[in-house]
């Protein structure tokens, strides 16, 4: 099984690309994990808001690999603790496919993008800036197999 997560964004800040870089070398082994950004809606004065997010559906879905199980974050997503998340790994690799994990820009996701998921993610009820949600994901991912590989990083 590989993942890739597709994030609409570009050029995240050095912290971001050094943390979510560590994260991904420690899961290689487990779950290799490729980023996949997105060009993100233009935005600003005179410009529609719904149209940029509509742009940035089309380009997530297209950088969706066919039969990938997909999941989107979203806030309205279900939450899950380290270890439901290690739960659900354990299920996502029982299906026996690909995994893609989508964030999207500043509005959230295309309703296209919502109708395509699998299955939706939320990290809590906090709004974090999307492109921390990049290390995060990765964070819980690596916590996630490391708690299967009954690896002593997580300590509860």
């Amino acid at each position: 099984m590989k993942a890739r997560l597709i994030a609409v964004g570009e050029r995240a800040p050095a912290w971001v690309a050094e943390g979510f870089a560590e994260y991904r070398k420690r899961l290689s082994h487990w779950l290799p994990l490729e980023l996949v950004e997105v060009e993100p809606g233009l935005r600003g004065k005179g410009r529609d808001a719904a149209r940029a997010m509509q742009d940035e559906g089309a380009r997530v879905l297209a950088a969706v690999p066919r039969s990938t199980l997909v999941v989107a974050l979203d806030g309205r997503g279900r939450a899950h603790s380290s270890e439901q998340l290690a739960q659900r790994m354990e299920h996502w690799r029982g299906q026996g496919r690909d995994l893609a994990f989508l964030i999207g820009g500043p509005e959230g996701h295309a309703p296209e993008v919502l109708a395509r998921a699998d299955e939706q993610w939320s990290l809590g009820p906090l709004t974090l800036p999307h492109m921390l949600v990049r290390l995060v994901l990765a964070e819980q991912l690596y916590r996630a197999a490391s708690l299967l590989a009954n690896h002593p990083y997580h300590r509860s």
